[in-house]
């Protein structure tokens, strides 16, 4: 490959594979998509209910999950650019704009918890801090509203520095949740000294769970785990009543999926308007 400033700079077809070459194009371009995005404020947040599994009709919180819209205005989930960013700048500045706006609709909305998305690479990212200070004062009921999403792969790249991260800011009220649980490889050792608040439980376990022997023992030790750090447990991508409640018969404390509701860029609690990125930036 030839050298230049960039990933892919002076990238040709003959410099790699062709698979090698359509997927780093690829790449390329939803970078180029998602920075354009950011560049002209053009982001919000889909929110998605997670109820409790003993009265699923009272949510627990919500979800606050980054959307782009390309230059079409298509709304674009995370899944289709979040691996192409993530290891980037462009990835440390979307979550910055996650959280800010997650914050304003704390601000606005004093009656929710809503749970924001970061990757543990944003620790220690200057803006990030500095937004998250802000938000914090001006108003001191955010930070026992606010729960910090870290995925399970994301936690693993500085496990003590995280650790460290999250303890500094549990004392300001700030909950943490351990997301896809079982996704990835994390260390018992590292669970213990994470003391996570909660654990989501991966969506590859919960789907069809109620006829799948397998992900039943797997879920059911995941709970155990959880129970052992005293951590709340929920579960991703419930689908159908049948695995909701299997999940409640175990007793998962939180339910979150597709047949509680879809996440939607009309608040649920205000379905006029959608709640985009704040017109102010930090940095």
């Amino acid at each position: 490959m030839r050298k230049g400033k960039g990933r892919f700079a002076d990238l040709e077809p003959g410099d790699t594979s062709p698979l090698d070459y359509a997927v780093i194009t690829r790449d390329r371009g939803t970078m180029a998509m998602v920075a354009n995005a950011l560049r002209h404020r053009d982001t919000m947040l889909a929110f998605q209910p997670v109820v409790q599994s003993h009265r699923t009709d009272r949510v627990a919180f919500y979800e606050g999950l980054i959307r782009v819209l390309d230059d079409t205005g298509r709304v674009i989930p995370a899944r289709d650019f979040i691996d192409a960013v993530e290891a980037t700048e462009t990835g440390r500045i979307l979550d910055c704009v996650a959280l800010e706006t997650g914050l304003r609709v704390l601000q606005k909305t004093p009656q929710i918890r809503l749970a924001i998305n970061m990757s543990a690479r944003s620790i220690g990212f200057p803006r990030w801090i500095r937004s998250l200070k802000q938000g914090l004062m001006g108003d001191p009921t955010i930070g026992e509203r606010l729960i910090l999403e870290i995925t399970e792969r994301s936690a693993m790249t500085v496990p003590e520095l995280a650790a460290r991260f999250m303890s500094d800011l549990q004392k300001r009220g700030i909950a943490f949740a351990l997301d896809d649980f079982g996704s990835g490889y994390t260390s018992l050792r590292y669970l213990r000294d994470f003391h996570f608040d909660l654990v989501k439980i991966d969506g590859e376990f919960v789907r069809g769970v109620h006829a799948n022997a397998d992900n039943q023992v797997l879920t059911r030790a995941m709970v155990d785990i959880a129970r052992q750090f005293d951590m709340f447990t929920v579960a991703e991508s419930v689908e159908s009543l049948a695995d909701s409640r299997w999940l409640s018969s175990i007793g998962i404390d939180c339910q979150q999926g597709y047949f509680f509701g879809a996440p939607t860029v009309n608040a649920p609690w205000d379905t006029t308007t959608p709640l985009r990125a704040p017109l102010y930036r930090t940095g």
